[in-house]
Order: structure tokens, then sequence, then C-alpha cells
């Protein structure tokens, strides 16, 4: 049955007037009228019955009278976008993040989620070598914290800031008391963080290979986590995201004596969680860890 035939019976139910109940429904007196003719064929019965004051329901009409209203209470309710109370919310994010990203954002985002919506549960996976579009069709995962060259173009994304590079030691290093000269960054001894496990060459040494130099890389290990407690205990030093060590405590921050470029961290979603009132709200405590505020339109990354 047309869902307005239902508006129709609700409200000749409540005005007993055909003419109110167009009033209300914002139609003409024959529409309505028209409207109460094919509700008695759909029912067989004749619904209302005139009377000097208007019409009055029959027994069936009656009968009908509440679950229709309960029927279209339920269809509105449907209809209408659910609120989002954070501090009484239960549901899981499932974030896709790098070990670079879980210390840099994740840590600072849950600090604040915590507080605000204690009951969101967060799931953290690792994003390195994942297949970052698919899982979040499928559902595997609801928002990725990755770079814009590997965020998909039908994706929705957010930049969330730019990052630069940063040499760090031990505050007690003997090279920690001043600014470090290209030939001393060369002959110390550094640790390298690499992804993919193994690698003694990142982005510091293509860019003194440009310049015809080249550094002592003595350490190579896959996570940022435990790399400000190697150099608080060892001579080494390393080129690191700032944001890595910017509340490490017992190490020292110097510019390097080279350029080195930064990189881009970009937050992505999937349609499929775009205008769920629970993901905005956690993507809005991202972002606003971040420092930035969430994008309106569908993507090409912003």
């Amino acid at each position: 049955m047309d869902l307005n035939l239902l508006k129709a019976l609700d409200a000749l139910l409540d005005e007993r007037s055909v003419t109110r109940a167009a009033q209300r429904l914002s139609l003409t007196q024959p529409a309505v009228s028209g409207m109460l003719t094919r509700l008695r064929e759909s029912f067989d019965d004749p619904l209302f019955v005139r009377t000097q004051r208007g019409i009055t329901p029959t027994l069936r009409a009656q009968e009908l009278a509440a679950p229709v209203k309960e029927l279209l209470g339920g269809i509105e309710s449907l209809l209408q976008p659910q609120a989002f109370d954070p501090a009484t919310a239960q549901m899981t994010v499932q974030l896709a993040s790098t070990d670079y990203a879980l210390q840099a954002v994740v840590v600072p985002f849950l600090a604040k989620l915590r507080r605000r919506a204690p009951g969101v549960r967060v799931a953290v996976v690792p994003a390195q070598h994942l297949p970052v579009y698919e899982r979040l069709e499928r559902g595997d995962i609801d928002l990725a914290l990755i770079s814009p060259e590997n965020t998909a173009p039908d994706l929705y994304a957010r930049h969330l800031f730019d990052e630069r590079y940063v040499c760090v030691m031990r505050a007690g290093h003997p090279d920690a008391r001043g600014a470090l000269s290209l030939d001393r960054f060369c002959a110390l001894d550094h640790a390298l963080i690499s992804y993919t496990g193994g690698s003694f060459c990142g982005v510091t040494d293509e860019v003194l290979a440009r310049l015809g130099r080249s550094r002592r890389v003595v350490l190579s290990i896959t996570s940022f986590l435990v790399l400000p407690e190697i150099l608080r205990n060892s001579d080494l030093i390393a080129v690191v995201p700032q944001r890595v060590v910017a509340d490490a405590r017992g190490l020292k921050v110097l510019e390097p004596p080279v350029a080195i470029p930064g990189f881009v961290k970009t937050a992505a979603w999937h349609e499929r969680t775009h205008r769920s009132p629970g993901h905005r709200w956690v993507r809005s405590v991202l972002f606003d860890t971040c420092g930035c505020e969430e994008a309106g339109s569908p993507l090409r990354l912003l």
C-alpha cells in the first residue's frame, strides 16, 4: 500500500474531517477524497460515514487507528538519522595505522576519545601492506591513517598535518650541545627505522647521496616505539619525524644539517561510514586532535 494512503488515513482518523485532513497534509480536498476512495477499496470497508459534524470512523477504521499510527511512527524513526550521544554510545571503530601514526596520532587521539566517549572501543590494526580500499569497502576497517599517495581517489579523506624530520639523540650525548655540522652528522653512528625490516637506507641517505655524501647506519629497526629508549641508552643518533619525539623525555632534538623532505599524513574513510553520526563524531575527535576539521564534500583528497 502507498505510504501516503496510510498518512491520509491517520489524518482522517485524527481530524474527523476531509477538509481539515487536507489542510494538515497540504493537499486539496478532492485529492484526499480520492485517497479515501482508494483506502475503502484496499480495506473493503467504508472506513468513515458522514454525520452532521463531519465524518465518523467505522469499527474497522477504529481498529486500524493504533496500528497505523505505530507503523507511521516507526517509519518516521527509520528515516530520521539517529542521534549520537558520545557519553552513552557503545560502538567499535576499526582503525588502520602505521607504526609512526600510532605514536604521533593514535596516542593523543585515544586520550581525548576516552574522556568524551568511554563506551567507544578502538581496534588498531597495522596499515603497512594493507589493501586499504578493499578493507574499507568490506567494513574490515572504518578509518585509515595513511599517506596521500596510498589514498584511492574515490575514498573520502582529510589532510591531517604536514610532518618534518628532526635529528635526535640522548640529552647527554657529546654532540648535543650545539648544531651538528654535516661532517659530524655523517661521522656519527645512526639508527634507522625500516618499515619492511633490514634496510639500512632511507630518505636521509637519498638526500646525502645527491650531495655525494653518506652516513653510517649501524642499527635498523621496524618500530618507532622502541627507538627513544635505544637512543637514551646509547650514543646513536636518528633522523625521525618530529611528532614521534615531541614529548620524549631525556632526548635532545636538533635540526639536521641537510634539508630532508617531510611527508603528509592523511585520514581516509569509505562512503559506507561517511554519513554515520557515530563515525562522523569519532572523525571529528581525530581531526580536532590533529588541529583540523572534517571535510564536507566527497573527496579527491582535501
